[in-house]
């Protein structure tokens, strides 16, 4: 290399680091969100999960999943030296580890309240080893789905590949556990169970707000050159413009519908625009991005309240931020990239959700049939705080000793 190269790569390796330390950072956002959103009862189980998971990411994938992801493996020898692209190899797998755990944790809150802790750290292991790397293969690895066909799928950063697929394993798994007690009456009725801090479910969108900038930004994958850098500017913009317009949008609809100016709503509008904009983040004028972020903001309403009365019992609206937002994302591509099409676009979508709920559901269908995957009555009355982890969160207000 010569010195302007040096310089470059240092820059870029540099750069994707710091994106990937953004993205890392979102599992304290989903942790504090879910936290929030949560009956107080059940919140050191929901962390306990967010820590746990996070983890196990973090080994599966470097056991296994980066190499059935990509065909090439850190486990054994890891990659110390210099790569023949513009960043180090080992800043590669940090960024794209952390996209799995991004994943696993839209499934903890979909699941929340009423799983056992160990049955969701068992499937932790198989969704990240296994079911998210297959999937990852197919679509940013490259490879023809099964050696069968190859997708002409466009996801920039993952709205289909991170978001919907999390959102699928999240779906298989709440089909087969059920709803919570007391969530929809006999006669089809649904009683809200309010969350029980909603300044950390809002310092949670804060930071998952601010992750994301790593997560779409650090998607450009450089940033030592003009262009590059350029870019880089264009992705935050458009990111921030996304989330913004999701949350106007979703308040103004609950304002609309409810009467209300619901917090819950807006800030599922304002993941739901970053969900919208995570597809494509690089083509779009900023009021368009805008005008993709306030889609996703009004869908994700429209979607938790069908959700409802399906009786799909999401305790954080996951599978509808993730799930049908991730869908719209990358259904909008084609609208300001020419290089997309909605075909390949489609066929991308139903082939990354087929699988991942299937082979989702086949796992949570074993561990309910070896181990059982929902705690008992009365560990829920009780809270899966006691349960399941032995102390309570907030013991001054609940009077545990």
């Amino acid at each position: 290399m010569n010195e302007l190269t040096q310089v470059q790569y240092a820059l870029d390796t540099f750069y994707f680091l710091i994106c990937g330390a953004l993205v890392m950072w979102m599992a304290a956002g989903f942790s504090m969100l879910e936290a929030g959103l949560v009956r107080a009862k059940n919140t050191t189980e929901i962390l306990t999960k967010n820590v746990a998971l996070y983890a196990i990411s973090c080994t599966m994938y470097l056991i296994c999943g980066y190499a059935i992801m990509y065909d090439g493996g850190f486990f054994l020898t890891g990659i110390t030296e210099i790569g023949d692209g513009y960043y180090s190899p080992s800043s590669d797998f940090f960024f794209q580890v952390v996209f799995v755990a991004t994943a696993m944790s839209i499934i903890s809150g979909a699941v929340a309240e009423r799983m056992k802790l160990w049955a969701f750290l068992v499937f932790a292991v198989v969704m990240t080893g296994v079911i998210y790397p297959m999937e990852g293969s197919w679509t940013w690895g490259g490879q023809p789905v099964f050696g069968m066909y190859s997708l002409n799928l466009s996801d920039f950063a993952g709205s289909g590949i991170v978001h919907m697929a999390g959102a699928a394993a999240a779906l298989a798994g709440v089909l087969l556990l059920g709803a919570r007690k007391g969530k929809y009456g006999k006669n089809g009725e649904v009683n809200a169970i309010p969350g029980s801090n909603l300044p950390l479910a809002t310092l949670g969108t804060f930071i998952l707000w601010m992750g994301w900038f790593g997560f779409n930004g650090g998607s450009v994958l450089k940033v030592a050159d003009a262009e590059s850098a350029n870019a880089v500017a264009i992705v935050f913009m458009n990111t921030n413009a996304a989330a913004a317009g999701g949350a106007i949008a979703a308040l103004i609809l609950a304002r609309i519908w409810f009467k209300k100016a619901d917090l819950t709503m807006a800030l599922n509008g304002a993941l739901a625009g970053l969900v919208a904009i995570t597809a494509e983040p690089s083509t779009p004028t900023p009021l368009v991005a805008t005008i993709f972020g306030a889609l996703g903001g009004l869908l994700v309403v429209f979607s938790i309240v069908t959700l409802d009365k399906l009786k799909i019992d999401d305790p954080v609206g996951a599978i509808s931020v993730h799930g049908v937002v991730g869908l719209l994302g990358l259904l909008l591509v084609p609208i300001t990239n020419p290089d997309a099409t909605f075909s390949g676009q489609i066929v991308g979508a139903l082939t990354i959700f087929i699988w991942v709920f299937v082979a989702s559901l086949v796992v949570w269908g074993i561990l309910k049939a070896v181990m059982g995957i929902r705690v008992s009555e009365e560990e829920e009355y009780e809270g899966v705080d006691i349960a399941e982890c032995g102390m309570d969160a907030y013991p001054e207000f609940t009077g545990s000793k």
